[in-house]
């Protein structure tokens, strides 16, 4: 397929003032647990380039659990129980970030460490301390590299991989782009390790049925936690706040050099429709409950409308107002994400209730909506 030469200039630096760049743990360190120093040597000399053309970037960098695992001695790379992932991600993080700080102080530049777990991303007031830690960092020109706090992280709070993680750097850090650095140069058709008619996709402009059909669940070194799954869920993420996401192959030396030359990869074009706010809300990973909608209900939202009790049909879990919920269609795909107007008792009591109604079931004059358009947004 010939190479999109377009789709590397979108994240070139006067197209992309700031850039957010992802590195896997399979790229990072090598099979014995070791940092495969050359390579990063010159995706360091990469950053170094773009940062001297003006471009201001920050890093999302796994490793550290594998690093830490060799260190301690621990099985299957420090993945053997949440124990031995904690443990080694408290030691391998240490040396992580020496290894950044020493290298990219050799090309005269500063590394800043931010450890996050999905807790801060998630919580509105922590992700805007985040982003304006990010930002006052790119501007006096650090370069922050980034890590999941997997020494305090559980199963239930956390991302559980950095190719989503980037994508709310990227959302948080106001980025233009973000580049995941993967062991596959891009979305390809089918799986291209089983099917050899497989072809790359170098272009998406919206991540529907078709393009999810493409996806492969599966990490093709095993040593990391995303496959081509969480990668399109980054990408969605990253769409949602205007920015363009790219996978490209890091299995090259110079590997964002090679990207400029050659514009191999796929990209996946920014769709900003709304507010940060709005933007921050599709890009959550998390929901406190969720309400059911009838057909006519889940037309409407598609419409820009507000959610109206009548057009409700269900209430799944345990939120107040303000808490963030999701709103799923008949088929039970998830359609729109936005603020509970009522906590959940209140909601189930007037699900599929016309507006005249509501006074009498609650005891008070009724909100206008469930969830009102102005604090939804459409996934």
């Amino acid at each position: 397929m010939v190479a999109d030469l377009n789709g590397a200039t979108r994240f070139a630096p006067a197209a992309c003032p700031r850039l957010v760049i992802k590195i896997g743990s399979a790229l990072l360190v090598d099979p014995d647990g070791k940092v495969r120093r050359d390579w990063l040597e010159g995706v360091v000399a990469d950053i170094a380039a773009r940062h001297a053309a003006g471009q201001r970037i920050a890093v999302v960098s796994s490793g550290a659990i594998a690093l830490g695992a060799r260190r301690l001695k621990l099985p299957k790379g420090g993945r053997a129980s949440l124990e031995d992932a904690q443990a080694a991600a408290a030691t391998g993080q240490i040396a992580l970030s020496h290894c950044w700080a020493e290298l990219l102080g050799a090309k005269g530049l500063t590394a800043a460490q931010i450890l996050v777990t999905l807790d801060d991303l998630e919580d509105r007031r922590r992700f805007l301390n985040a982003a304006s830690t990010l930002d006052r960092l790119l501007s006096l020109g650090v370069v922050p590299v980034i890590n999941e706090n997997d020494s305090v992280a559980t199963e239930e709070i956390r991302f559980g991989d950095n190719d989503r993680l980037a994508a709310r750097i990227g959302q948080a850090a106001d980025a233009q782009g973000v580049i995941l650095l993967s062991d596959i140069d891009g979305l390809y058709t089918a799986n291209p390790h089983r099917d050899p008619t497989a072809k790359l996709v170098p272009e998406v402009a919206r991540i529907d049925a078709k393009i999810r059909a493409m996806a492969d669940g599966g990490s093709a070194s095993g040593m990391g936690s995303g496959g081509m799954i969480s990668k399109l869920e980054a990408a969605r993420i990253a769409q949602a706040s205007g920015a363009h996401l790219a996978i490209i192959s890091g299995k090259r030396d110079h590997p964002l050099a090679a990207y400029d030359a050659d514009g191999r990869g796929t990209v996946f074009l920014g769709t900003k429709s709304g507010s940060a706010r709005k933007a921050w809300l599709a890009g959550r990973l998390t929901a406190k409950g969720r309400i059911a909608v009838d057909a006519g209900a889940a037309t409407a939202l598609t419409s820009g409308r507000s959610l109206l009790s009548a057009g409700a049909t269900g209430i799944e879990g345990r939120f107040a107002r303000g808490d963030v919920i999701n709103i799923v269609g008949p088929d039970g795909a998830v359609l729109a994400r936005g603020l509970a107007e009522y906590d959940a008792a209140d909601a189930a009591a007037i699900v599929g209730k016309r507006r005249d109604e509501l006074e009498a079931i609650l005891g008070y004059a009724p909100r206008s909506t469930m969830v009102h358009r102005d604090h939804m947004v459409l996934l």
